[in-house]
């Protein structure tokens, strides 16, 4: 084994080599050796503006560079990275620094947090700190990622896995120094985690700002990609392309295209199984906080059509029915996970308590059901959780925001289907006065909620959404919207 800490782990790899590219981004790309000691300098920077081991460093930065570079240091000065969007409203982002108590905030103004350091995007350490390499320093967790909570307010979900990794494994079959295309949000965890693991083995990652479909497949060809992370919303808008366009390009370089956070059509699954190979396609189910998950190459789906594939080897997983039960082979029932090393073990909530059943089993909220050769097979969400383009959207927090609205008494948030995104958010508002003009509506939730958990479209009524015990049936009210029951 070959067990590095993440504050070494590029210094290992610049000794390499140090020429090759690290990172590229939108025609800018730094090498190995110059991003390690940048780093060094960035990370005597946080320690001089109060960082100390095992601290949170909330990294509010769009994707590129500078935001792997944040990590890095932080790694470097011995603390936990604590990705937030770039664009979450002050409001939310407010919330997540009370529950995370970090002691920098990168990405704000400064002063914007009494008694917290916070530095802009965009700042430079003064060049007089040394580039040379720190002491050694290992964060007991590597990563802090933020979940919006069915309960509608922030919550950390904080790996136990410490910052340090062992060069001779291979996650998620990611190859040795590859080249990694990520086009989705950084502060997400599977593009963070899929980035990390690259770069930890090796590898070069090609970022992108925004998702567009030609664009990846330009990256692919232009860099030689062999790995590449998508969500099913990058696949619909990739398939869309004309035919010619995806002829275009050569992406012989492909090895693996993983695609999780949400659902995928099995119709849109065998078109890309088709394209690019049964051996290329791979599929990951899963949660941030780690306790287990499934995986599936294509050519093991299309021998399992629509499953998601077996637990991997470090964990456990159970289908249990109403009564608590385990299920036989195709019966429906709710997903539990429990991960070899025991219950809590893999993850720690802040602002948040874990629900585990008898056991140590837990669940992600899902029902489904497996065959008789252990393949897991996804039927519906149990939890209210909305599934937005690979983004989870917990509908209590949207409903917070609506509430704040001058003469708004109750709301109800569903997801009615979209075949660009999975889902879009439709608002059912209690308001007696009557409608709200639209842009004034979302003048108010752009003032609370990041755009993408703001609703496409409102619908009023006088009569409550809610029972007497406050009690929503969502259900119900997508029924009735999509003429179903």
């Amino acid at each position: 084994m070959a067990q590095v800490s993440l504050s070494r782990i590029l210094a290992y790899w610049a000794g390499q080599q140090p020429d090759r590219m690290i990172i590229h981004h939108e025609g800018r790309e730094v090498s190995w050796s110059e991003f390690d000691r940048q780093t060094n300098r960035l990370a005597r920077a946080y320690i001089g503006l109060g960082v100390k081991p095992d601290d949170f460093v909330t990294i509010a930065l769009p994707n590129g560079i500078e935001f792997f570079a944040a990590c890095f240091a932080t790694w470097k000065a011995g603390a936990t990275p604590q990705p937030v969007s770039a664009r979450l409203p002050k409001f939310e982002r407010d919330q997540i620094v009370e529950v995370g108590t970090p002691s920098l905030v990168v990405g704000v103004a400064p002063g914007e947090y009494a008694g917290i350091a916070c530095v802009p995007e965009g700042y430079a350490p003064d060049l007089s700190l040394p580039e040379t390499e720190l002491p050694e320093m290992i964060a007991a967790s590597f990563k802090a990622m933020t979940s919006g909570g069915s309960t509608g307010r922030p919550k950390l979900i904080v790996s136990k896995t410490p910052a340090a990794t062992d060069t001779d494994l291979a996650p998620l079959n990611i190859p040795l120094q590859g080249c990694m295309l990520i086009p989705g949000p950084l502060y997400h965890n599977g593009p963070f985690l899929w980035a990390m693991s690259a770069l930890f083995r090796g590898g070069s990652v090609v970022v992108t700002t925004r998702f567009d479909p030609e664009e990846t497949l330009r990256l692919i060809e232009a860099f030689k990609v062999d790995t590449v992370y998508t969500v099913p919303t990058m696949m619909r808008r990739i398939w869309a392309l004309p035919e010619e366009a995806r002829a275009r390009y050569d992406l012989s370089s492909l090895k693996a295209l993983w695609h999780l956070a949400a659902p995928c059509p099995p119709w849109l699954k065998e078109c890309f199984i088709e394209w690019l190979g049964p051996e290329v396609i791979w599929e990951l189910y899963g949660g941030t906080e780690g306790q287990g998950s499934t995986t599936i190459q294509g050519t093991e789906w299309l021998l399992h059509k629509g499953s998601v594939g077996r637990p991997v080897e470090t964990c456990e997983m159970k289908v249990v029915g109403e009564k608590g039960e385990t299920l036989p082979p195709r019966e429906v029932g709710e997903v539990f996970i429990r991960p070899l090393t025991g219950a809590g073990t893999t993850y720690r909530y802040i602002g948040a308590e874990a629900k585990a059943i008898d056991g140590g089993w837990e669940s992600l909220g899902d029902m489904g059901w497996m065959d008789e050769d252990g393949y897991l097979y996804l039927t519906d969400r149990l939890s209210d959780m909305i599934l937005v383009g690979g983004a989870n959207i917990y509908p209590a927090e949207v409903e917070a925001a609506i509430d704040a609205y001058p003469g708004v008494r109750s709301s109800a948030v569903i997801g009615l289907p979209d075949e660009d995104m999975g889902a879009r958010l439709h608002a059912v508002i209690d308001r007696p006065e009557g409608p709200v003009d639209k842009a004034a509506m979302e003048a108010h939730l752009a003032e609370r909620l990041v755009r993408y958990k703001i609703p496409k479209s409102f619908e009023y009524t006088a009569e409550a959404v809610r029972d007497d015990a406050g009690k929503v049936r969502r259900k119900s009210l997508r029924e009735a919207r999509l003429g179903t029951s």
